[in-house]
């Protein structure tokens, strides 16, 4: 995956020769994905009736929008306004649910790759609402709102389509979506403000929001798995660990992110990427250490905690993971507005269930 990054994004002889290589495939990719949206649009093509209210968190790009994270904050905010939300998603790889169950241990976690038959099994389970991780090119599920994250991160202005870039959709695909919410980890408000402007152009009738996706705490990576059975973390400020030398290791999709919100929380730091949803070996971890035998502390995601956890030995240097905070920065109001509608759709669904008449037993429907 690191390869494929640098043939999207890197301006070297290599990758512009390689990016027009693969640019026929691009078009034929996104002719695809073009007239499949277009048969969904005219009802060609059907959505399947969801039995609860659905919220999609997506993207139009590959990775590193944030939509884990946002989608546990998402489930969250509704559970403080009395719901009981389920998550459901495709699980690429074992961390993203591991991730989900740490972030809310009591939120319901079905993993599917049919994001159909998981809205159903949700149900069938008793939640009355679901949040879906990364579905909005999933159209067969129908869903009340469709919430998209593009990141100012790694924005860029030339949206190419896979495979000669990271784009799933055009950037006009946006305007099916209830609410665009742009985020940002390590770059500043200014290029929220451009993105916001470009996205305005092809998608003026759909509200915007931002949010900032920072760095917390840190927390013991050993710790984890006690964690998710009710077990306290040993937990540390970020900012203790300023002035001093770090392992930095992310296996994520947006790396050069992370390692930017570390040094500007006052880390030197070493980087060590791997190719999003990585599976750490013994050998990775065996390296790692001997890395970690010049540095003051090692940090990584929580994303890769879930997987480095077991593999971490108890007695070598510790290992720690960076908890996120996320805060709205623009357009609370129309995230408040998202969440309320699903709530009256929840409040609708229970009186329709409530009313509902029921015929005598013996009685022979006809």
């Amino acid at each position: 995956m690191r390869g494929v990054e640098s043939i999207w994004s890197h301006d070297s002889a290599a990758s512009f020769a390689a990016r027009a290589l693969l640019s026929p495939f691009a078009v034929l990719y996104r002719a695809g994905a073009g007239m499949r949206n277009w048969m969904y649009d005219r009802e060609l093509l059907a959505s399947e009736e969801s039995p609860v209210p659905v919220i999609s968190i997506g993207n139009i790009s590959v990775g590193g929008t944030g939509k884990t994270p946002f989608s546990a904050w998402i489930a969250k905010q509704l559970i403080d306004r009395g719901a009981s939300p389920a998550v459901v998603l495709r699980g690429y790889g074992d961390d993203e649910p591991q991730v989900h169950r740490l972030l809310n241990p009591n939120v319901r976690i079905v993993v599917s790759p049919s994001r159909v038959d998981g809205i159903k099994r949700a149900a069938e389970q008793g939640a009355d609402s679901v949040v879906l991780d990364d579905a909005f090119q999933h159209r067969h599920a129908k869903r009340s709102e469709d919430i998209v994250l593009v990141s100012a991160d790694t924005w860029t202005p030339h949206q190419r389509s896979l495979p000669a870039g990271p784009w799933r959709e055009p950037l006009s695909s946006l305007a099916r979506a209830s609410l665009i919410v742009i985020t940002r980890k390590a770059v500043d408000s200014a290029k929220v403000h451009a993105v916001s402007d470009a996205i305005r152009r092809v998608a003026p009738g759909v509200p915007q929001a931002s949010v900032h996706f920072g760095l917390d705490r840190a927390h013991r990576v050993s710790a984890v798995s006690d964690a998710s059975k009710g077990g306290r973390e040993p937990i540390r400020d970020l900012r203790s660990l300023a002035g001093k030398r770090a392992l930095a290791i992310a296996a994520i999709a947006d790396t050069t992110a992370f390692f930017a919100q570390l040094e500007q929380s006052g880390l030197t730091i070493e980087r060590v990427s791997f190719t999003d949803h990585h599976q750490f070996t013994t050998a990775d971890v065996a390296r790692l250490l001997r890395h970690a035998n010049h540095v003051d502390a090692v940090v990584c995601t929580l994303k890769d905690a879930v997987k480095l956890g077991a593999l971490w030995p108890a007695a070598s240097t510790p290992l720690w993971y960076v908890s996120q905070s996320i805060a709205p920065e623009n357009g609370e109001s129309e995230i408040e507005a998202v969440l309320a509608r699903i709530l009256t759709r929840i409040g609708q669904q229970e009186n329709r269930e409530t009313t509902r008449p029921h015929r005598p037993l013996d009685q022979t429907p006809t």
